[in-house]
């Protein structure tokens, strides 16, 4: 599977957080949580203990996007190799690569998750500090391990559960393979673990704790806020809390009175409605809504009548998970490659760099951006889901270096997405990671993060203010246009300069 790690996701996971009692704790589970906070939470200055809770939870946020990015390959490969058996077509040996290649992925991401989920459960037996720092080191912690039980539940759930049901696909990753460290049977037995109400009632417990904790908001914790959005939008918070039943039938899970699994797997790029939550493409970007902007017809009209090849698009989408921890206002960035025509008065239609992709150009897909997924190509109206976009433009660019911004796009097209969000590399690729190298003599603002040097979307919008070269040549706000006379102003007011010390793109 060219997943990026996490697809026979375990409901072993589930071994993580309990739910009624106490002593379901299986000993194992809590031998490791209490070996992680002697290790790392248990000595030390409050500062240094707080200091090793950040590392974590932002080692943690990076885990839980490559396990949401990996889920959506792992739907879009379940749905390529099931065309190909309807039409009886045999797998080929690059299919059976990227299936064992995703299976050994999983494997190694599902152990990390566990090991989180297990890494503070144990505070659930402790009473709770009066002391209000230290009573958010536990709150962060118990809500990173709630967290990643329900990740790893929700995998099941939405992608997993469908190689499970597939006799083939089954079979093939139920076999062993010492060079893949698979286990024989494996992926039958997370399917019974899914089913474990011991398990289950472990999990109860972890939410019945976030419930009475959740007014108190997150702490001041890098991190700990896209925690508890994951809990809160998580499909399996209100399908464990609810279920009293969980039952394997063969084709499908029911969960009695609620749901069944063929009514969760969105694979198309339009969302399926689950309990008021909604499955993108990417199945894990979890919408509350719809963008404001999407699916009006005078809003695509408008932006396609201000599109130019070459320009920058910038949004964002208060009412998605990944717009919460984005610092700043804008939470993604793309390009605009253009037209057919656009391309031939450019003179580069025919370019090799461009032929591969003239279907794509023709079917409108002349957004490029970086999701998790990696990096596509996309149509307007597809990027439209938003509540505000802006169009940034380089009036100052001749048209060969118009072309030659086309061209670089194109050159990254296909690309993985960048989970480390460093510039200084060219082979992964995040959203305004992607303007920086595409636009490469420009003065881009950086900041750095663990490290390392990244760019933001706001970032990139801070080019249209004050002196920078860029314009901007539309702009949307919650819905409404913002007049052209108004547009610089209002972008000033979104974006001023500031330093990031936190993830600096939204890999949708």
């Amino acid at each position: 599977m060219a997943l990026r790690l996490s697809r026979i996701v375990s409901c072993s996971v589930l071994l993580v957080l309990s739910n009624f009692a106490y002593a379901l704790v299986p000993a194992a589970a809590s031998q490791t949580c209490q070996a992680h906070l002697r290790a790392s939470h248990s000595a030390g200055s409050l500062e240094q203990r707080q200091s090793a809770m950040q590392t974590e939870l932002l080692a943690y946020t990076q885990l839980a996007e490559e396990t949401l990015a990996m889920r959506a390959r792992a739907i879009s490969l379940y749905t390529y190799l099931q065309d190909k058996m309807k039409r009886s077509e045999p797998f080929s040996g690059r299919d059976m690569q990227r299936l064992n290649d995703g299976s050994a992925e999983l494997l190694g991401q599902r152990a990390a998750l566990l090991q989180i989920a297990q890494s503070h459960e144990c505070w659930l037996n402790v009473e709770t500090p009066s002391e209000r720092a230290e009573a958010d080191l536990r709150t962060a912690g118990i809500s990173m391990s709630l967290s990643a039980a329900l990740l790893l539940y929700d995998n099941y759930l939405t992608a997993i559960s469908l190689y499970r049901d597939n006799a083939a696909l089954r079979n093939q990753l139920n076999q062993s393979d010492n060079l893949l460290a698979r286990k024989s049977g494996e992926l039958n037995a997370i399917a019974e673990s899914f089913t474990s109400a011991d398990k289950r009632r472990r999990v109860r417990r972890g939410i019945t704790w976030y419930e009475q904790v959740r007014a108190q908001g997150a702490s001041t914790l890098e991190g700990h806020a896209y925690a508890l959005q994951l809990i809160e939008q998580s499909p399996s918070l209100k399908m464990v809390r609810t279920a009293s039943a969980v039952r394997y039938f063969g084709r499908h899970v029911e969960l009695f009175g609620l749901i069944t699994l063929d009514s969760v797997r969105g694979v198309g790029r339009e969302s399926s409605n689950l309990s008021s939550l909604v499955f993108g493409n990417t199945v894990g970007l979890v919408e509350t809504r719809r963008g404001k902007l999407d699916k009006r017809p005078e809003v695509q009209a408008r932006l396609a009548q201000r599109l130019i090849a070459g320009d920058i698009l910038l949004e964002k989408t208060p009412f998605r998970l990944t717009d919460n921890f984005i610092p700043g206002h804008w939470g993604h960035a793309a390009i605009w490659v253009g037209t057919e025509g656009e391309l031939r008065d450019l003179g580069i239609w025919e370019h090799p760099q461009v032929r591969p992709y003239q279907q794509q150009v023709r079917e409108g897909r002349g957004v490029v951006e970086a999701l998790r997924s990696g990096v596509e190509m996309n149509t307007a109206s597809h990027f439209l889901n938003v509540d505000d976009v802006a169009v940034l433009h380089h009036a100052a660019l001749t048209g060969a270096e118009r072309a030659r911004l086309v061209l670089q796009s194109l050159s990254h097209v296909g690309k993985a997405y960048d989970f480390n969000f460093d510039v200084e590399s060219t082979d992964r690729i995040f959203c305004s990671k992607l303007v920086y190298l595409v636009y490469g003599d420009l003065n881009w603002p950086t900041s750095r993060m663990l490290g390392r040097v990244t760019i933001s979307p706001d970032n990139v919008a801070q080019r249209s203010i004050g002196n920078g070269p860029l314009e901007v040549s539309l702009l949307y706000h919650d819905g409404v246009e913002v007049a052209a006379e108004e547009a610089r102003r209002r972008m000033e007011v979104f974006v001023q300069p500031r330093q990031t010390a936190q993830l600096s793109s939204k890999p949708r």
